[in-house]
């Protein structure tokens, strides 16, 4: 138990918990739109059961580092670039997430009919939405965790280490991810903007399967802006409905 008291394994900690949280936002926002579909009283237990096989898809991932690492080799080469099964994971995922963001962004902007069909439907089917909601956040929480678990082994040498700041992060993220999602939910063009978010993500990880990388810190900052200024539209919107009540005599 002595190494529990090594300052640099608890620093190594702090450090890699806070970069699972950071990586983990496009995850929450993921798993918040997906939910948003479900019946009130499903939500929660589907957002639940999201970030927990988030957690457990890391700690397998974890677990199995050699073979993680193995993905990083060549499997073929496709026009000039090699392809690796992580870049062939992240290739697939970054697609499924420019399909699915775009489409629900067809859906709020463009085709509010069918916005309302499909929740009818959710009604009418919810053991089946339930199901696919949670097999489209499975599928997006392989890609994320695959990233997410090579970034780890890269910062940290201890399992243990990298174990508990998984189950540390995906804790933070479970307490976050409620409010977020009712946030979002309440403002539709809050909601707008995680969707080309999501976008941008998508085409970050089908860019990094062909060796392009796009530090995520400039789309950070990019949906950190565009949320800041939509900050000020929801400040503005709530002052004018407020001048343009009625006052009491």
């Amino acid at each position: 138990m002595e190494f529990l008291l090594d300052p640099n394994l608890w620093i190594a900690f702090a450090m890699l918990t806070s970069l699972e949280i950071v990586l983990g936002v496009d995850n929450i926002i993921f798993i918040s739109i997906l939910v948003s579909r479900l019946p009130a009283a499903q939500r929660d237990l589907a957002r639940r059961l999201g970030l927990g096989f988030a957690m457990l898809t890391r700690l397998l991932l974890l677990f199995s580092l050699s073979w993680v690492m193995g993905l990083t080799a060549d499997l073929f080469h496709f026009a000039g670039f090699g392809l690796s099964g992580r870049d062939l994971v992240l290739l697939l995922g970054g697609l499924f997430l420019l399909y699915k963001a775009t489409h629900e962004i067809y859906t709020e902007v463009e085709a509010p009919g069918a916005h309302g069909e499909a929740d009818g439907s959710v009604a009418k089917k919810a053991g089946a939405a339930m199901l696919s909601t949670i097999a489209q956040i499975a599928v997006i929480d392989i890609v994320f965790s695959l990233d997410s678990v090579i970034t780890a082994v890269g910062m940290v040498d201890h399992l243990g280490v990298m174990v508990a700041a998984v189950i540390a992060a995906v804790a933070v993220m479970l307490f976050a991810a409620k409010p977020i999602g009712d946030f979002v939910d309440r403002h539709p063009s809050v909601k707008v903007l995680a969707l080309a978010f999501l976008v941008m993500v998508g085409m970050a990880l089908t860019a990094e399967a062909f060796d392009v990388h796009i530090p995520k810190g400039y789309l950070y900052a990019a949906m950190a802006f565009s949320l800041g200024v939509e900050a000020l539209n929801i400040r503005a919107r709530g002052k004018r409905n407020l001048s343009l009540q009625p006052k009491e005599s």
